[in-house]
């Protein structure tokens, strides 16, 4: 109830001033608004107004989802593609067998350094800025790679490649949890869709261009698809809010690639026909990754503004998943880059038949990837990965054993494929999720941070098994046994699950 007024003049009111609050053009969230009354009137009370709506989904999102999920199939398409054509790489380049892998390990090496580094750049350059370089990045480096002519100029060239390839999922993360508000677990888990999309295009491309022109166009037919997407986001993606940041840590950052490049020259060392754990040029990157490893751990736990703070890396919850995304990464990732490979050199299957296998295995992720994610909410994290991964168990162990008698092994191999996939479309959203709840303001660092365990857990997987297969003469026989020791890590993870925080509902 309005009290009286004891002034005798009518008291005369603005509608429009006694309106605190406005919508943000930028944000959509409503803001306060100082209001100041004309001289001689007398502002009426305002009138109770509804709490700020910081979660509500934004215009457009549904299209900015589709530019950052071009970005996000542009980067899976050139990983899964890579794999197809290793052999033809491998024949064309004169290469051999362990440095051809670092084609697909210096990659994710790149990404594992620039993930975490790409989701503070993020927050204090602006999303879009960022989400944009890389598209530039990205699309440059793979019209260099397609007319490269040395094996290792192309590993050099890949690397570069994986700095624009590894800045997509956090920038893209951050843009689309601004966006959908209270469905942006909704939305993110839908990123589990899009990888195995690409997934399928991938290898097919991949076959095509090696069995009918060159493993040149799995790099070129990035160009124009990366010029589209630049065109796209500069038109439609909102500039978005920047933070200050602090310093970058780039001591941090120079341990961490020590640490991992070590490893992999040692691991690749081994490949070599003189190799041997015994001779320096294992023992002395090795030592070195070594010392690397302790110094960062100590500067994540005492430096002042860590890339990565030790909070992140074992707090409750974050350092249980992080192990769980490594050893996922070295078993998952890494088997999928080899199965082409392992087709081709046991059964002599064709090289376009070898790709369609990963395209079996998408399409197994696509049939419960959608299902997986809107289901997520009831089910929780840990029953979905869970089943996940002990279905991801038993299409391993089928690839490694081979086909029963009567079956063909490319129908056999494909049906395995498959069971890998449903396998990773059940558990991946659960795990993409897992945890973000503890930190929701820290989405594209988690995002980050989570790429760059995956990324780091495939580096040594397909470095160590590339190693072990060039000392082997039966190439095949020995992947099927690499692939035994995949299924064994996820035997591994399964007990992990549950000391993973339990969540239900949105965040």
């Amino acid at each position: 109830m309005l009290r009286e007024h004891v002034h005798p003049e009518p008291v005369l009111t603005n509608p429009v001033l006694t309106n605190p609050t406005v919508a943000s053009a930028r944000t959509g969230e409503r803001v306060e608004v100082p209001v100041t009354a004309r001289p001689g009137t007398v502002a009426a009370p305002a009138k109770p107004t509804p709490p700020a709506l910081p979660d509500e989904p934004l215009p457009r999102r549904r299209l900015v989802f589709g530019i950052v999920a071009m970005a996000l199939f542009m980067a899976s398409v050139d990983q899964t593609v890579v794999a197809t054509a290793l052999a033809a790489i491998q024949k064309d380049l004169g290469a051999s067998i362990e440095w051809s892998g670092w084609t697909i390990t210096i990659y994710s090496l790149g990404q594992v350094l620039v993930l975490p580094l790409a989701g503070k750049f993020a927050d204090m350059f602006g999303r879009k800025r960022v989400f944009l370089t890389a598209a530039a990045v990205f699309t440059i480096a793979s019209l260099c790679c397609g007319l490269v002519h040395n094996i290792a100029l192309l590993v050099v060239l890949r690397a570069i490649q994986s700095i624009g390839g590894g800045s997509f999922l956090p920038s893209a993360s951050g843009i689309v949890a601004d966006h959908f508000g209270r469905n942006r677990d909704r939305a993110l888990g839908m990123f589990t869709s899009i990888f195995p999309i690409g997934g399928i295009v991938g290898p097919i491309l991949g076959g095509v261009f090696v069995t009918y022109w060159s493993w040149r166009g799995i790099f070129l037919v990035n160009v124009p698809i990366g010029a589209a997407l630049i065109i796209l986001g500069l038109i439609f993606l909102p500039e978005s809010v920047r933070t200050k940041g602090k310093s970058i840590d780039l001591y941090g950052l120079l341990l961490m690639g020590v640490l991992i490049l070590g490893t992999m020259l040692g691991v690749t060392h081994l490949g070599n026909s003189n190799g041997s754990v015994l001779s320096l040029g294992f023992i002395v990157p090795e030592v070195i990754a070594v010392v690397a490893l302790v110094l960062f751990l100590r500067h994540a736990s005492r430096g002042k503004a860590p890339f990565i703070p030790m909070n992140l890396l074992r707090g409750r919850g974050f350092g249980v998943m992080n192990l769980i995304n490594f050893l996922q990464g070295a078993a998952a990732i890494g088997f999928g880059a080899l199965v082409p490979l392992y087709a081709e050199s046991r059964y002599g299957v064709p090289t376009l038949q070898a790709g369609t296998l990963l395209t079996a295995r998408a399409i197994g992720m696509i049939c419960v990837a959608g299902l997986a994610t809107f289901a997520l909410r009831r089910t929780g994290y840990r029953p979905p990965m869970t089943i996940g991964f002990s279905l991801l168990i038993v299409g391993m162990l089928g690839t490694a054993i081979g086909a029963p008698q009567g079956v063909t092994p490319f129908a056999w191999l494909s049906i395995a494929s498959g069971i890998c996939g449903v396998g990773m479309g059940l558990a991946l959203p659960a795990a993409n999720n897992a945890i973000l709840q503890l930190a929701p303001d820290q989405v594209a660092g988690i995002s980050g941070m989570r790429g760059m365990f995956r990324q780091g857990g495939s580096i040594i997987a397909v470095s160590i098994a590339t190693a072990i297969i060039a000392r082997s003469s039966e190439h095949g026989l020995t992947l099927g046994h690499v692939f035994i020791g995949f299924a064994c890590l996820m035997v591994i993870v399964l007990p992990l699950i549950y000391k993973v925080p339990e969540h239900r509902g949105g965040w």
